[in-house]
């Protein structure tokens, strides 16, 4: 083949206009495909994604197949920070209660106990704005996954063991959200309604619009479970044995049983609302896979009815 019927076999060179024309059909289907992109449902079966935050968190999912529009619930890890493991010991929710699944991980580094289990509320002793506490995050995550499914009303619920339990209690104070239920299951420290105890364990030395009436009355308001194995009775790794936490209770199990009782006297003495939960599961130690796997995980996230959405008023602080 000689050079001119070569040359006949290639595209002709564009003209300007032509080349505007196609730079601009491409530039124009680019910015279609953005929101399709965006918008892109979780896959069925376990997957993972990655939020993208300032501190950008991956996501571990799980979608059952047969999934027709259930809620979601979001899953919190303990101090191992192995939020994959918790992603699959909640696949039997999942599957058995029709959830989609989604279970962020908050690194060691990044998320010292000051930024996870007390959700970044204090930092070196001084209060943070709202947005750059790491609850901020978890509406982040769940806006996205809503944005995700097409779906701006999805009904989510939020469940965390141990340390997880520990960061949902002091969401439930100060960030609950839109959340039908926030289930804390076998955590090693509680916060008590009280500003006799410091934060963290209780509101003492929070400045006053952390801890006046109104959040406390907000608190005990909360659609909060407090789901305990009534075998968690050991000083087990990461037991938390400060001497402030031992005034709350000399094991999990006693330490969750005081905080719903305090909270619940609290609320009659003022006559509060008080949508709080106490269910425990008889002979479970602190173990989440079994804590997870118990049948009363159902009474935990829905009492007598799934998925009934507890309807509660939210006020700002």
């Amino acid at each position: 083949m000689d050079t001119r019927t070569a040359l006949s076999h290639l595209p002709p060179y564009p003209t300007q206009k032509s080349w505007a024309m196609r730079h601009f059909a491409l530039l124009l289907g680019t910015l279609l495909g953005l929101p399709m992109l965006a918008a892109k449902p979780l896959p069925v079966g376990s997957a993972h994604f990655t939020l993208g935050t300032s501190a950008p968190i991956t996501v571990f999912t799980y979608k059952p197949s047969g999934y027709v529009g259930g809620p979601l619930l979001v899953v919190f890890h303990g101090t191992s920070r192995n939020a994959e493991d918790y992603r699959n010991h909640a696949i039997s929710m999942a599957q058995k209660f029709k959830l989609m699944v989604v279970a962020p991980q908050f690194d060691a580094r990044r998320f010292k106990t000051d930024r996870y289990q007390r959700g970044g509320v204090l930092r070196n002793g001084k209060p943070q704005p709202q947005t750059q506490w790491t609850y901020a995050i978890v509406h982040r995550l769940i806006a996205q996954v809503r944005a995700k499914e097409g779906r701006p009303q999805l009904p989510y619920y939020l469940i965390g063991h141990s340390a997880g339990g520990q960061f949902l209690a002091r969401m439930a104070a100060f960030s609950p959200g839109e959340a039908s239920r926030i289930v804390v299951a076998n955590p090693s420290s509680l916060l008590f309604p009280t500003r006799e105890l410091p934060y963290g364990y209780g509101f003492g030395g929070l400045p006053s619009h952390l801890s006046n009436d109104k959040v406390l009355r907000n608190y005990l308001a909360s659609p909060l479970t407090l789901y305990l194995g009534t075998g968690d009775t050991t000083a087990s790794a990461n037991f938390d044995d400060s001497s402030t936490a031992m005034k709350q209770g000399l094991s999990r199990i006693e330490r969750g049983r005081a905080c719903f009782k305090m909270a619940r006297k609290l609320a009659a003495q003022r006559k509060w609302a008080f949508n709080w939960r106490k269910i425990e599961t008889r002979g479970v130690g602190h173990s989440a896979p079994q804590m997870f796997a118990a049948k009363e995980v159902k009474l935990a996230l829905f009492g007598d009815t799934p998925h009934r959405r507890l309807v509660v008023t939210r006020h700002p602080l």
